[in-house]
């Protein structure tokens, strides 16, 4: 028997058509986000994307699944968002006085945060044989960080293959690749990726659970108090400070310490911070009290990562997602 709602789409059924790729839109937003790092630039190439599916519907011919079509044409559409030379210039964000000497000059500088609320509801697909990455480590700001750093191919692929679990065949047909030049691109991402990979880190707290909690009560208390060194208690002797679209990386207790301490002389102290929740880590929007109104501002977003009882990653974010994350820009 014919697939109705497929049938009535080609016969140009928008509703139809709508109602054929609704499942999949979640899922392909954050593949999008994954490949292109930003939740705006995903939801760009995901509605060109499904604009092409709409007006080449006559060409998918069933060899695949509806899925694996859309997959197809949202990567190649990221594909080509990462090959051009028209994204959004990065901007210039204010800094309270010139910053200490940073660890290293970071690459990534498109990161934007992704909402937990947009991974409610995810279809609960089930990854490919070949996968290697649970779906929580593949939404992580350390893993999608590190899949900014590897070049457009060998970032497709390593998608394809280690998260979402298509054989080399299969991520070969989808790229138009073959299949030694997929095998040879995820050679080399995997190879990336170990190197940013912390091996040796316990796995965080249980979302929300209690371990979680003590942990981000006494970091709260600590960011708000401007407690250095109690701060810098709290982390792992690894632990990386990253800002994007600035530069600035700082790596190891000694360095983020150096960090805190120079800022802290300049900046003005957080009055408060508002709980979100953004890839799967504790967020909080950072909130400044205005000088004139007397309200507060919303000043920043920062996201935790943990490794057992310890931090091991905060990443400021400008305050372009806020609404996205519910936060509004000014409180009473």
């Amino acid at each position: 028997m014919p697939d109705e709602p497929l049938e009535r789409a080609r016969a140009g059924d928008r509703d139809a058509f709508a109602a054929l790729v609704e499942p999949y839109h979640r899922e392909l937003q954050v593949h999008c986000y994954r490949m292109l790092g930003s939740l705006q630039d995903a939801e760009d190439a995901l509605q060109e994307a499904l604009l092409s599916a709409w007006v080449g519907l006559d060409g998918f011919e069933g060899r695949s699944s509806v899925r694996t079509w859309l997959y197809r044409i949202a990567t190649n559409r990221c594909l080509n968002t990462l090959r051009s030379s028209a994204r959004r210039p990065v901007p210039a964000p204010s800094f309270p006085g010139p910053p200490p000497e940073p660890t290293r000059l970071g690459e990534a500088l498109w990161l934007q945060p992704y909402p937990d609320h947009l991974l409610d509801g995810l279809p609960d697909h089930m990854p490919g044989p070949e996968a290697r990455y649970e779906s929580r480590e593949a939404i992580s700001l350390a893993f999608v960080t590190a899949v900014q750093l590897l070049p457009p191919n060998q970032r497709a692929v390593l998608l394809l293959r280690d998260v979402l679990g298509y054989r080399a065949s299969e991520a070969a047909e989808l790229l138009g690749l073959t299949e030694d030049a997929v095998t040879s691109a995820l050679k080399r991402a995997r190879t990336t990726m170990e190197a940013a990979r912390s091996a040796d880190r316990p796995p965080p707290p249980q979302a929300g659970g209690p371990e979680e909690r003590e942990l981000v009560d006494r970091f709260v208390e600590a960011f708000t108090e401007r407690d250095v060194d109690a701060l810098v208690a709290l982390m792992s002797d690894d632990v990386w400070l990253r800002m994007p679209p600035l530069p600035f990386e700082y790596r190891g207790t000694e360095a983020v310490h150096r960090f805190f301490t120079a800022i802290d002389a300049r900046r003005r102290a957080i009055t408060r911070m508002v709980p979100v929740r953004a890839n799967g880590q504790p967020t909080w929007g950072e909130y400044l009290r205005d000088p004139v109104t007397g309200g507060l501002r919303l000043a920043g977003i920062l996201v935790a990562g943990f490794a057992g009882d310890r931090i091991c990653e905060l990443t400021h974010f400008e305050t372009t997602l806020a609404p996205h994350l519910g936060l509004p820009r000014t409180l009473d």
